[in-house]
């Protein structure tokens, strides 16, 4: 067996970003940048208003109160043709370009407006040129990077993009992840179940992760505990960037995966993990397809989705794909010493008084059981051969959402 991290390591080691695609921008939301973002335009292109007022010279209103000529009217889209003189002021808007001539704005709550004029109060205070202004290029000039290559983009991004005069990006294509679930004692939901059958969770789960993660699952059905057919249906996964098989990759008689899908090409870097749950995972590739064989016990395919999966697929859109973060809590409760097996134990979190963040283990933790790892917030870490933990005693956590509702 080799460790978690070994086994990261050698999955992100043998994958490379996919080749790059561009976009509209209203569906750029969630994608990676396949290069860097430069402005097509300077932002603000022009100095404008910041607030609703006049735009004055600040010269003029060193002594105050002061009357100022009003000469103009400037809403935002507008311009004033003239140059604001000595004595003078114009009307002007958040959002509108400042006057030639004129070089701060004095907000209306300090003005009294008068027939063709308008009266500044002394309640304006000190006043500096370039008060209530927005500079030319505040934001970001023309040629400037404002997003970086290899950067998932979220709503703010996309905002910057489209500031930046960017209709269309150049992003990494989503990878394209085959699901095949195996096994004849699991069916689909809502089909027919045998007298001996249970319902198969995995694919389901499975293929939501992929999308939530970026990537475009591709259902293949069930392949039943039959050579002919696994290879059959794994052949369906040609033109994916990763097959994902579920199950049948254990030492029990009728797993199935690695010997039949070894009789049609498919090369093992590594198989079986020092971890619970989850010790029978699989990586290789078919042909030009990279594999990732995950257990089939539903807790165990989940927890291995979000630990290899999940970077797996993260690596192939230009993510550096590291793996899950973890942070500190305090126990809920005394664990027991750890064996050689990196233990991945599902819990609950709360915070105490005091705002210390506890992570409570659930009693039970049967590989099988969905309804507890859907009630779990957390995944507590045991290292391998770690000491017991009394209970308010550190330990290291991964959260399951990690701000995507990943798993």
């Amino acid at each position: 067996m080799i460790s978690v991290d070994d086994a990261l390591a050698q999955i992100r080691g043998s994958l490379t970003p996919l080749g790059a695609e561009q976009v509209q921008l209203g569906d750029a939301h969630g994608r990676v940048l396949a290069e860097d973002l430069a402005a097509r335009r300077t932002q603000p292109p022009f100095a404008v208003s910041a607030m609703d007022g006049y735009a004055v010279r600040a010269a003029d209103i060193a002594d105050l109160p002061k009357r100022l000529k009003l000469v103009g009217y400037i809403q935002a889209g507008g311009n004033h043709d003239g140059v604001v003189g000595p004595g003078e002021a114009v009307r002007i808007f958040t959002g509108a370009r400042m006057p030639d001539g004129a070089d701060a704005v004095v907000i209306q709550e300090d003005t009294e407006a008068l027939d063709g004029a308008v009266r500044v109060n002394d309640s304006v205070g000190p006043f500096q040129p370039g008060r209530h202004v927005r500079q030319a290029g505040i934001d970001f000039v023309e040629g400037q990077i404002g997003l970086a290559a290899g950067r998932r983009l979220t709503a703010r991004d996309v905002g910057l993009a489209a500031a930046m005069n960017r209709p269309w990006l150049l992003v990494h294509r989503r990878p394209r992840v085959a699901i095949l679930p195996t096994g004849d004692e699991v069916a689909l939901p809502g089909d027919p179940i045998g007298p001996n059958q249970i319902v198969s969770s995995n694919g389901a789960a499975l293929g939501a992760l992929v999308a939530a993660c970026g990537g475009i699952p591709i259902q293949l059905g069930i392949a039943r505990d039959d050579s002919d057919t696994l290879r059959t249906m794994a052949q369906g996964a040609a033109g994916a960037d990763l097959l994902v098989t579920i199950g049948g990759a254990s030492v029990g008689e009728h797993d199935l995966v690695r010997k039949a899908l070894g009789e049609i090409g498919l090369s093992v870097d590594f198989w079986k993990i020092a971890m619970r749950p989850g010790k029978p995972l699989m990586f290789g590739r078919l042909g030009t397809t990279a594999v990732l064989g995950l257990p089939g016990n539903p807790v165990s395919a989940l927890v291995c989705g979000m630990l290899f999966l999940k970077p797996a697929i993260e690596r192939l859109q230009g993510l550096p794909g590291a793996g899950p973060v973890l942070e500190p809590a305090q126990a809920g409760s005394d664990l027991k010493a750890n064996d050689g097996r990196q233990d991945y134990l599902r819990a609950r979190l709360t915070r105490d008084a005091e705002g210390t963040l506890i992570a409570s283990p659930f009693a039970k933790q049967d590989s099988s059981m969905m309804s507890a790892l859907a009630g779990a917030d957390c995944l507590i870490v045991r290292p391998p051969l770690a000491p017991p933990v009394a209970s308010g005693a550190r330990v290291s956590i991964v959260r399951l959402s990690d701000g995507h509702a990943i798993v």
